[in-house]
Formats: C-alpha cells, structure tokens, sequence
C-alpha cells in the first residue's frame, strides 16, 4: 500500500482556541485539585483534542505533526496542566497502536478512551505461559485521574538472561495508584504513580521496543501504512513534549502586557512602567526569545514531517540535533518567562496572577529529562566529536 499522509488540520486549532478562557477559568481549581477540572475534560473530549494520535479507523484525526504541536501549545496558552496532560494522552495514544491489530480492537472500543504512560523502564516483564508477568513502579502518569489505559516501558527477560526495552499495554484498573503528585508546578496533570505486582500480560498486549525502532518492524498491520506511525518514538516525542512551553511563554507575555499599562516602578521616578527603557529592553529580549523558541521547535517538526514522508531514515547526528532543538524551545521558552516574570513586579507573585503559575509550571516542564538543556547539549556535542552518544534515548 502506499503512504497515507497526515493533513493539516486548522479547525483542531480553531478549537483549541475557542477553548482558552474556559481554560483559563479553572486554572486555580487545576491546582488546587491536581487533575483536570470535569468540564475541561468534557470539552476536550467533545473537541476530539485527545483523538490526534489514535488511528483513523476508530475515530480518531491523525493529522499532520505541526497541528498537533499547535494544538498542544494552545492548550498550554490557556493552561500548562491542560497542555502537558494533551501531550501525555498524545503520546501514549500513539504508543498504543503499535501492539496488534487484534488488541486495538478491544482497547478502541469505547470511543472516549483515555491513556496514560511512561517511558521509564522502571519494570520488569518475564515469559510465562500465554504471556508475561509484570512488576515494577512507573512515576509521573500525567493524566491518570482520567485515564483508562497505561501504556508502560519494562525490561523484557531473555531465556539467556539479557534483557530488553519492551512495551505493555494494560488497564490502570489492573495497577496500584498512589496519588503522590504534590509539585511546586504542573499541578492540575495528576501525574500520579503506578505499580504492578505479578500482572499478567497476555501475548500480544506487549510488544519489543527494539525491532520497532532501529528496523521499523510495527507489529500493528493496519498502522503500517500511517505516515503518523512512521516516524520515531522519541523523535516524535521531543517534538510533542517541547510544544506547552510555546503556549506557556505566550501566555506570560499576553499577561505581561495586559499588566503592564497599569504598573508604576515602586522606589523609583518612573510613575508608569511602560517608560522606562529598562522595560523595553526586557520585552524586547522575551520577544527575541519565544521567536527562538518556535524556530527551534518547528525545525524538529518539519523534519520529522519531511522523514516521515520520504522513508529517509535518521542519522544519529540528526536525531541529537532533534534532541538539542526541543531542549533550546523548552530553554529559551523559560527564559522569556523568567525576564516577563521578574519585569512584572513584587505585585506578580499572588496566586491570582496567571504570571506566577506559568514560571512555576514551565520550570518543571524544563526540568524533563528529555528536554533538560545542558543534557541535550552535551550529547549533540558528544556526538559531533566522534563519541558514542551518552544516551540510549534518542
């Protein structure tokens, strides 16, 4: 068969938008509850904002790897939590349609299926009869209050006692949850953790990582042919992880100009903010910054989409360039919100003040290990000495 092509899709964008001040709305109840709010969640789901990675034929959008990150932004723009809990539900939705077509078929079947993941390889899977038993404790399952599905990474056991990275699919109903998720930021994702003991994994629901990513061996038959799901894991997922701090830092600067007008600089002769030059030169600079930011985001996402489309496969150098440019949108991103954060005054730090939450929501964002700045730095530079990457994970 030939490729079939993801598309552009504006009105996912037009909705995402449409969605902002409702958002918006519940931000302090996002944080203070720690998940998402009942009616973000319906309006979400009603929007099919969590649809753009799950395959076409159960109703899902698949389209192009740009509206994703645009719609992801959006969502961020209105609240970071709501924005990375869209990239979780994303990326474990896609991870999903990698096992058989006949597991699809159950997990697909309610229309409004909600994933959570991670790609910690915090588990362990050994062969049993019909299957695998699984163990192990995941961290950080952003979206877990909602979701219905886990789309876990654990060690697969070898008969000759090597291990590899494997995935399992299987109901949260099936784990233990413990709501641990008290953060200084991204409250309102309820990333809580799981825990499996001696869970059973049917053949078929867990599949090997390897033969998938360095051969493009998919177990699924009828995803095969998705320019969506020929794409790398971790490719795909810089490029979808790096896209809320986008939203987040054009989200500061609406607030800082919606603020700033308004601001006199306590202890100095400047009764209005707006005139002293020091205030020019920092917006100027937060500006610079966000464009940097979406330059380096969007340079992952048109090669992504350009691999994608050709079969032209990644170079290790081009994959640690990919991981370098989400870690700069991520950094740079922080950094415009960090100037706009310390430009607004002692007055920002109210929790009333939208300010305050995107610096506390993107610093943790920062902080992932994928997207850490200096990591990703190191590793490019790594690589383009002649050494072996410090990583696995690219």
């Amino acid at each position: 068969m030939s490729l079939i092509m993801s598309q552009p899709r504006p009105d996912l964008v037009s909705r995402a938008t449409g969605l902002v001040e409702m958002i918006r709305k519940h931000s302090g109840w996002h944080e203070e509850h720690r998940e998402l709010h009942p009616e973000v969640l319906d309006a979400l789901t009603e929007n099919e904002l969590l649809k753009m990675r799950i395959p076409a034929r159960y109703g899902g959008s698949v389209p192009d790897m740009r509206t994703v990150v645009d719609v992801i932004a959006e969502l961020a723009r209105a609240d970071g939590s709501v924005g990375w809990t869209c990239v979780s539900f994303t990326m474990a939705s896609w991870l999903s349609s990698l096992v058989p077509d006949e597991a699809q078929d159950e997990i697909w079947a309610d229309p409004d299926v909600r994933f959570c993941g991670s790609v910690e390889l915090n588990g362990v899977a050994e062969p049993t009869e019909g299957g695998y038993l699984l163990n192990g404790n995941w961290h950080f399952q952003t979206g877990s209050p909602h979701a219905t599905w886990v789309a876990h990474f654990a060690v697969l056991k070898n008969p000759d006692g090597t291990g590899e990275p494997a995935l399992a699919v299987v109901r949260l109903s099936d784990l233990e949850v413990t709501d641990d998720w008290h953060t200084s930021g991204l409250r309102g994702t309820g990333s809580r953790s799981t825990a499996a003991k001696d869970l059973f994994v049917p053949e078929g629901w867990l599949v090997r990582v390897l033969p998938m990513a360095l051969e493009g061996k998919l177990e699924t038959k009828l995803n095969a042919d998705y320019q969506a799901w020929r794409v790398p894991f971790m490719q795909m997922a810089i490029a979808v992880a790096a896209a809320p701090a986008i939203g987040m830092a054009r989200a500061a600067l609406e607030n800082f100009l919606e603020r700033v007008p308004n601001r006199k600089i306590t202890y100095t002769h400047y009764d209005r903010q707006v005139d002293a030059p020091i205030t020019h030169l920092q917006l100027g600079e937060a500006i610079q910054l966000i464009g940097e930011a979406e330059y380096h985001l969007y340079r992952v996402v048109d090669v992504l989409e350009a691999k994608s489309a050709s079969g032209e496969p990644w170079t290790v150098e081009e994959k640690a360039i990919a991981r370098m440019d989400a870690g700069a949108a991520v950094g740079r991103a922080k950094q415009a919100v960090d100037i706009l954060a310390n430009s607004s005054g002692a007055s920002s730090v109210y929790s009333h003040v939208p300010l305050q939450r995107i610096q506390r929501d993107i610093g943790v964002l920062q902080r992932h290990a994928i997207m850490y700045p200096n990591t990703n730095l190191e590793t490019l530079g790594r690589v383009k000495l002649g050494f072996e990457p410090n990583t696995d994970f690219l």
